[in-house]
């Protein structure tokens, strides 16, 4: 098999990557001009340089390939132009998924994400057919990704073999940026947790998140959607796990919505648009957090074979590498 992989250079996509690897499987992955590429330093891969806004680079980076897995995304909770987001994410999807069409790639796997789920506000966990629409989509990244999920879902309905997953937190080591939600450990691990919000996740081990993405290869069916997750937590259980690896307090005071929509607003229009930084709350994510992102991943158990797993070894491996690469001093 030669897979074709997007995003290999970050968090899952270096997980996908490996696990690849690990099977034996003959890797091309695709790479910027500016990409880190300390998480596939290691790996026996070619590498072909393209970009996901430049669809002739794709088309040619592709060929010959029989497989693709497109985890590559723009997945970030602030952004200053969003039009940009959208360039890389649907109409960067929307290319991709043409060069696999000219390439005549046997069978494509696309990583979406839980955000493109329809949750709701008591907190019942949801699936892959819980009503939800784009109006439900809050911020330039949910929305970005419910529309790149309608081009891959339109794609399989026209007769293109496309298999969709939809992980829900990824937890684990390589998170170089690191996400949104390495940056929950990361500052749990400098102490830069005081409280939290009432909210909740849902938590699953990157590499068997990775492992759910060849099971998709082997066992989906093309045009549908499957749910990559692990345990359902509050934001307060997350850190108390977190506090029991570590030995360091977890925080006692809750933060009612007001006070954090508040705290949003400030740190987008000070550190956002002032500053030009990314900010550490904005104000779409306190209004994400009012919905708990619960759900049940039944239908990849029963369909693909997948197994949901206790999130601790996963939260133990990246408190680790966060302190072994220089994240926390």
């Amino acid at each position: 098999m030669l897979a074709f992989v997007t995003g290999a250079t970050g968090f899952l996509g270096s997980h996908v990557a490996r696990v690849l690897a690990e099977r034996g499987a003959t890797l091309r992955l695709l790479v910027r001009p500016t990409s880190d590429l300390r998480n596939i330093e290691t790996l026996p891969a070619d590498r072909a340089v393209g970009d996901l806004r430049d669809a002739a680079s794709l088309e040619k980076a592709m060929a010959g390939c029989d497989t693709v897995f497109h985890v590559a995304a723009d997945y970030r909770l602030w952004v200053r132009d969003p039009e940009e987001m959208y360039r890389a994410n649907v109409e960067g999807t929307r290319a991709l998924l043409e060069a696999a069409r000219r390439n005549q790639v046997r069978r494509v796997v696309y990583t979406s994400s839980v955000a493109t789920m329809g949750f709701t506000s008591s907190g019942q966990p949801a699936d892959e057919n819980s009503p939800v629409s784009l109006a439900d989509m809050i911020g330039p990244y949910k929305r970005s990704k419910f529309m790149a999920e309608q081009v891959a879902l339109e794609a399989g309905r026209s007769g293109q073999d496309v298999v969709i997953v939809n992980p829900t937190t990824p937890v684990g080591e390589q998170d170089i940026k690191p996400t949104p939600t390495g940056r929950i450990i990361v500052d749990f691990l400098k102490r830069k947790f005081p409280a939290y919000v009432d909210t909740g996740l849902n938590l699953v081990d990157a590499t068997e998140c990775a492992r759910g993405h060849i099971l998709a290869l082997e066992k989906g069916k093309s045009g549908e959607r499957y749910i990559l997750g692990g345990e359902n937590l509050t934001l307060k259980q997350i850190l108390d796990k977190l506090g029991a690896l570590t030995g360091l307090p977890s925080p006692k005071v809750k933060v009612p919505y007001v006070m954090a929509l508040a705290t949003g607003v400030v740190d987008e229009v000070v550190t956002g648009r002032i500053l030009g930084k990314e900010p550490r709350a904005t104000i779409d994510a306190v209004r994400m957090g009012r919905k708990k992102m619960f759900v049940t991943s039944a239908k990849a158990e029963r369909d693909l074979g997948w197994k949901i797993l206790p999130v601790e070894n996963a939260l133990r491996r990246a408190v680790e590498w966060f302190q072994g690469h220089g994240y926390v001093k």
